[in-house]
C-alpha cells in the first residue's frame, strides 16, 4: 500500500496497490447499479472519548474488522446519510447542499448518543474520497455517483450505554438512472397496522433501525403488487407521514402542494425542503400541515388532488400512480406522471446536473 499526503486534504490519503483496471471500472460505469460496486477506496476518520475525533485518512476500500462484542452488533447505535456526485460537462464534480446533510447527520448523532462530526469534516470527506476516486464518477444521462457516510459503536463491550469508540466512513458507489426507460408512476401500499417512528422516536433521525422497522411492511407491499409503502402517524393512524426511503406531497388542482409537516417522527429532507424552496419559487402555495389519508383519498376521486409524488436523493422526484390499502385501490392522474412533478423535477436535476442556473447557491464543487 503506497502512502501519499495530499496538499489539498486535512485527510491522509492511503491509496491501494490493487485500483479496478481501467478497462473493469468503464465496463462498471458502463451500466451502474444502485449500491452494488464500489469505488478503490473510502474515507476514515476514528472518535474516542481520549482523543475526540483524530487519525482522517483516506485508505483502500475493503471489509471492516468487527469483535463479536462491537456495540453496534448488539444495540444499533449507528446513523448514515446520503447524498450524490455529479460529473459537470467542464468535467468538474459537484454535490447538493452538503452542509444541510453535514447538519443532519450532527442531529442524528446528537439522538443517537453519538459524537457530532463537524460540517467541515464532513465536507472535506466528501472531497477527499471523490478526489482520489473521481475517475469513479460516472458522465452519462442521470448518472451520478453515490456517497454514503455513516458512523457506528466500534467499541467492543456489552452493556448499555453510549459507545467510547466510534468510527465514521464514507463509502462511493457509481449508481445510474433511478427509472430505467424513463421516470414512470409508482404503486404504494398505504400501511395501517406497522408504523416506522412514533412520538418521541428516532423518527427524524437517519438511523438503520427505522429502516429495519421498515422492511417487513415493505414485503407486505410487494405482496399486493405495490412499489413502496407509506406509513401513517403511530398515533392515530389516520395521517400520511413518509414513504420507507422518501417524503411525500400532494399536489391539489388548483395548484397548492402540501406535505405532512416535520414533527419529530418525519425525517426532514433535503430533497423535500430543496423542492418545497422551488414550488414556491414557481408561484405554488406549499403548506406543511397534516394530510389525512381519509381526505387524500376523497380529492383523488374527486378530483380535487391532481398529483400525489415522492421525493428524496435516489430518485430526486417519484410520480405515484396508485394508493392501495385494505379497502381501497385509488388511481392517481389516470396513472401518469402529472405536469408540476416533472416540471420541478427537470428544474431540480438541470441544477444538480449543472445544466441551469444554481440561484439558490445549493451547489458545492468537490473537484
Amino acid at each position: 500500500m503506497s502512502t501519499k499526503t495530499s496538499s489539498l486534504s486535512t485527510f491522509e490519503v492511503r491509496r491501494t496497490d490493487h485500483p479496478v483496471p481501467d478497462t473493469e471500472r468503464a465496463a462498471l460505469l458502463a451500466a451502474p447499479k444502485f449500491g452494488t460496486v464500489f469505488t478503490d477506496h473510502m474515507a476514515r476518520v476514528t472518535w474516542t472519548t481520549a482523543d475526540g475525533w483524530h487519525d482522517r485518512r483516506v485508505e483502500p476500500y475493503g471489509p471492516l474488522s468487527l469483535d463479536p462484542a462491537c456495540a453496534v452488533l448488539h444495540y444499533a447505535q449507528e446513523i448514515f446519510e446520503g447524498l450524490k456526485a455529479y460529473a459537470h460537462a467542464d468535467g468538474s464534480v459537484w454535490t447538493f447542499r452538503p452542509t444541510a446533510n453535514a447538519a443532519r447527520f450532527a442531529r442524528s448523532a446528537q439522538r443517537l448518543a453519538l459524537p457530532e462530526l463537524s460540517e467541515a469534516d464532513f465536507v472535506e470527506s466528501l472531497r477527499a474520497l471523490v478526489e482520489v476516486d473521481q475517475a469513479w464518477v460516472p458522465r452519462g444521462e442521470e448518472m451520478s455517483l453515490y456517497l454514503r457516510p455513516f458512523m457506528y459503536a466500534s467499541e467492543s463491550f456489552i452493556g448499555v450505554r453510549a459507545a467510547h469508540e466510534v468510527e465514521y466512513l464514507v463509502i462511493a458507489s457509481p449508481v445510474g438512472a433511478y427509472f430505467t426507460g424513463g421516470v414512470r408512476p409508482v404503486s404504494i401500499w398505504v400501511e395501517r397496522e406497522y408504523h416506522r417512528a412514533g412520538p418521541g422516536g428516532t423518527g427524524a433521525a437517519k438511523c438503520g433501525g427505522n429502516y429495519a422497522a421498515s422492511l417487513l411492511p415493505q414485503t407486505v407491499a410487494y405482496d399486493h403488487g405495490c412499489d413502496q409503502v407509506c406509513f401513517l402517524d403511530a398515533r392515530s393512524a389516520t395521517y400520511l407521514e413518509e414513504l420507507g426511503g422518501m417524503n411525500v406531497m400532494v399536489v391539489d388542482a388548483d395548484g397548492t402542494v402540501r406535505t405532512p409537516e416535520v414533527t419529530g417522527a418525519i425525517l426532514e429532507g433535503v430533497t423535500r425542503s430543496a423542492v418545497i424552496r422551488l414550488l414556491a419559487d414557481a408561484g405554488h402555495t406549499v403548506r406543511e400541515a397534516p394530510v389525512a389519508l381519509a381526505d387524500l383519498l376523497d380529492g383523488i376521486r374527486s378530483g380535487a388532488v391532481a398529483e400525489v409524488f415522492a421525493c428524496g436523493t435516489a430518485a430526486v422526484m417519484t410520480p405515484i400512480g396508485r394508493l392501495v390499502g385494505d379497502d381501497f385501490d385509488v388511481t392517481v392522474n389516470g396513472g401518469q406522471a402529472g405536469p408540476v412533478t416533472m416540471a420541478i423535477r427537470t428544474e431540480l436535476t438541470d441544477i444538480q446536473y449543472g445544466r441551469r442556473p444554481d440561484r439558490h447557491g445549493w451547489m458545492h464543487r468537490l473537484v
